[in-house]
């Protein structure tokens, strides 16, 4: 009951921020990301996500996702519920395959759900890529999660070179030429 009331709660504030035109969500560009580690769909972890993670790339936590600003990162941040949202996530898994061995981390986070519905997505889609999930909504409410889809892209360190909305980012070459640009523009 609690998943769809935030699944609601996403898809109104959506609805009404398209409404008023506004651009609001995610993290703007320049700003540094909110730092997490978050159980992976996948692994028998059943906790909520921690959002003052010690980030040890020596020691990472292999049943979270760490987004801890070690590599350039896309990082798409979707519902459960929405079809739109899953290709979203689809497109990413695509694109990471071009950009094995670069260095760029490819992640997800499904918001607002728990870990068995996330697990059940992560097993029909097939995606590879480390999806986590946000039942309590503490990285959504962090990362100004609006609208859906929605992708960060950010440069290593953590500082947001863009945020992705819209439709359009479900093409996986409009997709793949938003990473090669984060990657020519290197660190900052």
């Amino acid at each position: 009951m609690i998943g769809i009331f935030g699944t609601l709660l996403v898809v109104a504030f959506s609805v009404y921020l398209t409404a008023r035109g506004s651009q609001t969500a995610g993290v703007p560009a320049g700003k540094r990301l909110p730092l997490f580690v978050a159980p992976l769909a996948t692994s028998d972890v059943n906790l909520d996500p921690n959002m003052s993670p010690r980030c040890d790339p020596a020691h990472p936590n292999p049943q979270g996702l760490n987004v801890c600003g070690r590599s350039p990162l896309v990082l798409g941040l979707f519902v459960t519920e929405s079809g739109d949202c899953e290709r979203q996530v689809d497109a990413i898994q695509a694109v990471s395959r071009e950009f094995a061995g670069t260095g760029v981390q490819f992640a997800a986070v499904a918001v607002y759900a728990g870990r068995a519905a996330s697990a059940a997505l992560v097993r029909s889609h097939r995606w590879t890529i480390p999806v986590a999930y946000d039942r309590d909504g503490v990285v959504a409410t962090a990362y100004r999660v609006a609208a859906c889809p929605m992708v960060e892209l950010a440069y290593r360190g953590g500082v947001v070179a863009q945020r992705l909305i819209g439709d359009h980012w479900l093409s996986r070459t409009a997709l793949a030429a938003r990473v090669r640009a984060l990657l020519a523009a290197g660190p900052r």
